[in-house]
This record gives structure tokens, sequence and C-alpha cells, in this order.
């Protein structure tokens, strides 16, 4: 068969090109070769971990009961309808996936895929048999993998994935997490809701590697508050089990130190999935395992484009379904002989980690701004000084937004506490449009509210004086620059 654009891997990047490239008038096929059709956030990403997150923040939320002058007896819950749950909301996901891949304006074509040559792919169908398709254009969108670091035991001593957390029929009496990025917080966040003894492993500094240390250590302190244990700095040695019990043996602070668990979670990241491609076939070149890639998302054969995990930067959904958009939308340019490629724009790159508290950012964080020397104003302001979150007994955490010294333009925010996930939206908006801390200063805001809280950084950058603001006892004060 003969194409102008051919997608491999029908994941969210895969998907969202595909439909952007047939819409726009390209013959367009996705070749998919995974036994479930969906990507990695519907079938064992996002989706299935905020599931069963779900319910372990409502589990959590009855334990609290008595604070709001609640009697709750014997509460207890079922992880077979736990996952039941998860399974059925996973399945319905997956099936209008494939459905819009089925019913799409483009082939779907079941199968992997690997280059002969700048304009052949070989397709190896998951019924055994094989063939070839042409293009003028391509697209690899192959997702990653998870990855197992060259550490003694790793890979044999039975570790759990966060694949295997999120079939889990039981939950452990304790779990050693190897690793503090997102997914091992989250996991970790999860099991100790329902009894499971934590402890953390974590190779740099800090958890939550990335994010501001005063946004991690917040989520730190939250953690080891509920009883998890958490080590940082440390280097693994060895991994072992003996069937019934792990052992992570590990160097902390100088000192050799042993863990046992019912079981270990590898939580140690990501790596791009991209063996088995042919890309050495075609010239495209790797970088640090992932796909190099130039700002319009193409590899170094200019015909053959990449996006999502495969390529990174970031492996975050929203920003590969953006790079598969533009990925497609520029082969379309480049076969129309048009030199204005479009490039993704990563000044309002967003992360969120769904742990109690919630973790979202926007932008530059302020560790970025100074690694960056650029000239900035940073302002905070408290939950627990907070009207609407002292009602909800939601007060750990805090808002903090980061500006252009000069202009006062929002560059960058962080929020660490309630609701997260959704009150970082709002500076996503207002730096969508480049706004300036004093006109989010100036927006209405509704009273009570937890939105509201972003107000009073903003007027502390923007030298305003909150007349009209509700302000309890102890109002924090913590707007500095950086020269």
């Amino acid at each position: 068969m003969n194409y102008d654009f051919v997608i491999i891997g029908g994941g969210s990047a895969g998907y969202a090109a595909a439909r952007t490239a047939a819409g726009a008038g390209l013959k367009t096929a996705v070749i998919e070769g995974g036994r479930d059709v969906g990507g990695l956030c519907i079938l064992r990403g996002c989706m299935p971990s905020k599931s069963l997150i779900e319910s372990a923040n409502r589990f959590r939320a009855i334990g609290h009961a008595p604070e709001f002058g609640l009697q709750v007896e014997n509460a207890r819950f079922d992880t077979a309808k736990i996952l039941a749950r998860k399974r059925r909301l996973i399945d319905e996901f997956a099936e209008y996936r494939r459905q819009q891949l089925k019913e799409g304006e483009f082939d779907f074509i079941r199968g992997t895929g690997s280059f002969i040559d700048k304009t052949t792919v070989r397709v190896r169908d998951l019924e055994g048999g094989e063939h070839t398709v042409t293009a003028k254009a391509f697209l690899v969108s192959t997702g990653s993998e998870i990855s197992f670091p060259d550490i003694p035991g790793l890979s044999t001593a039975g570790c759990l994935t966060s694949d295997d957390v999120l079939e889990l029929e039981r939950i452990p009496e304790s779990l050693v997490v190897l690793g503090a990025g997102p997914v091992a917080l989250e996991l970790a966040h999860y099991l100790h809701a329902f009894g499971c003894r934590i402890t953390i492993v974590q190779r740099s500094a800090q958890i939550a590697r990335g994010f501001d240390e005063d946004a991690a250590k917040v989520v730190e302190q939250s953690f080891r508050k509920r009883g998890m244990n958490i080590f940082t700095k440390t280097k693994v040695l060895q991994v072992e089990s003996n069937g019934t019990t792990s052992r992570v043996i590990f160097e902390h602070e100088g000192i050799r130190q042993t863990v046992e668990a019912a079981a270990i979670l590898n939580a140690l990241g990501r790596n791009p999935k991209v063996a088995g491609l042919g890309l050495e076939n075609v010239g495209v070149e790797l970088a640090d395992g992932a796909i190099a890639v130039n700002a319009h998302q193409q590899t170094a054969a200019p015909t053959i484009f990449a996006a999502g995990d495969c390529c990174g930067p970031f492996e975050i959904v929203h920003i590969a379904i953006e790079q598969g958009e533009r990925a497609a939308r520029n082969a379309v340019r480049l076969l129309q002989n048009d030199s204005g490629l479009e490039s993704v724009d990563y000044r309002l790159k967003l992360y969120v980690v769904f742990t109690e508290p919630q973790v979202a950012v926007v932008g530059l964080s302020e560790f970025e701004a100074k690694a960056k020397n650029i000239d900035y104003l940073v302002a905070s302001y408290p939950f627990c000084d907070h009207g609407k979150s002292i009602i909800m007994d939601e007060m750990e955490g805090f808002v903090k937004l980061v500006a252009d010294k000069s202009t006062r333009e929002i560059l960058g925010a962080s929020v660490v506490g309630p609701d997260a996930s959704e009150l970082i939206h709002e500076v996503v908006v207002a730096m969508r449009f480049h706004a300036s801390a004093g006109q989010l200063a100036t927006t209405p805001h509704y009273h009570p509210t937890l939105s509201e809280i972003w107000l009073y950084p903003a007027e502390e950058l923007a030298g305003i004086s909150p007349e009209s603001a509700i302000i309890l006892p102890g109002t924090h004060k913590a707007a500095h620059s950086q020269a």
C-alpha cells in the first residue's frame, strides 16, 4: 500500500497525528503492534492509576470524618471491587480509542513496523504475516517501556513494576519503592492509603526531582507524617528475594543499610521504546536513548518525524498529543514544499503529581529561573492561612508565582496542596495570554474559594495593596527577587 503519511504507534501522539493528517487531506495509515490498543496513558498510565488513587483518596477522606462531626463505623475496602471499577473504566476508554482508530479517516494496520529505507516500512502482522507499506513521510510514536537499571538483582528478584501494581488483587503488607518520581509517589500514596507500610529509596537529594525543593519538601513531610520511611541521596547496591521476603541493600550517608519488605516496586523510570524499528537503516539518530528531533519534531531524516515518549523531552500525554499534531501539520507543509514549519511551545509545560497533597507546576520553576540567570521575582502564600482551605481542613502546602522582574509577566507557578491539579490551570490560562501579576491580581475571584489564593502572591508581585481581601492572622509575606 502507498500512503502520504504513515504513523508507527497508535497511542495518544499517534492517534492525534493520524486525525490531524487525515483531516488535512493526507492518505494516512497507523501501524499498531500492541496486544491491546489505546496507548500507555489509557492502558497502563494516567487513567488506571487515577482510578485507583480516587478510591484511595475517598477512603482517606472517610478516615477524617470525625473532624467534620461525622461518624463512620467499620470503614473497609474491597480490592476486588476497586480493581473491577478500574477495569470497567479502562475498558470503556480503550474501546472508545479502538473505535476512533478503526473508524477514523485513515487505515488502521495491526502489526509492528520497521524501516527498510526512508520510504518503506516492513509490517509484521499480529497474525504472523508480513508485507510492506510505502509513504512520503512518517511519524514514529512508539512510546516508552519500563527501565531496569544495571543494579545487581533488580531484574531477577521479581520486583513489581507500575503495570503490576495496577493489577494487584491484594495489598502487600509492606513495600520498598525504588525511585521517587511521579509514578513512584502516586503508587506509594495509593498503597499506603490501604495499609501498606512504605519505604521509599531515592537516588537524588530530594523526592520529586525536578520540582522546586520547597514543593517537594511539603510532600516529603506529609508522607513522613503519615508514617512512610524515606531515604534520599542513596546508592542501591543490591536487590534480593528469597520468594517470601524481598530485600534492598543501599548506601545512605556513607552507611550501608538494609530494608526488608513483602515486595519491591521498581519505579526507576522508563526508556524510549525504539528497538526493532530499523532506525539505523534510515539515518535516524538517538540522543541518550531517545530519538533526536529538532524543534519541528523532525529527525535527522527530514521526512521522518517523532512524537511522544520515544523522543521526549517530557513524558507527558498532553505534550505528546501536541507534538503529534505539530508533526502531522509539518508533514503536510513539507509535502507541499512549504518551509513555514511549526514548533512546540514548551513555555506552558505542565506537570502534576496526584499524591496527597497534590503537586502541580507550569512554566518556569524558581530553580529553572535561577539556572537560566533570569531576573525574576517570586512570591508565595500558604494554604494554612487561607479561609477555604481551613474550612476544608486541607492546609498543607502553598502556591507560588514566578514573574519577570521588569515587566511582572508571569513566567511560572507552583502549587502543592488541595486540588493542585485543577488550580494550576488558572495560571496556565494567564500565561497563555502573557498576563502580568497585576492582571491576575485584579481579576475577580469568588469568596470563599481555593482559587482566590492566587490573588495574594499576585498582589505582592504587582505591588497592589489587598485592601478588600480577607486575610487571616499570620499572613505570609514571601516575595523576593533574584538578580
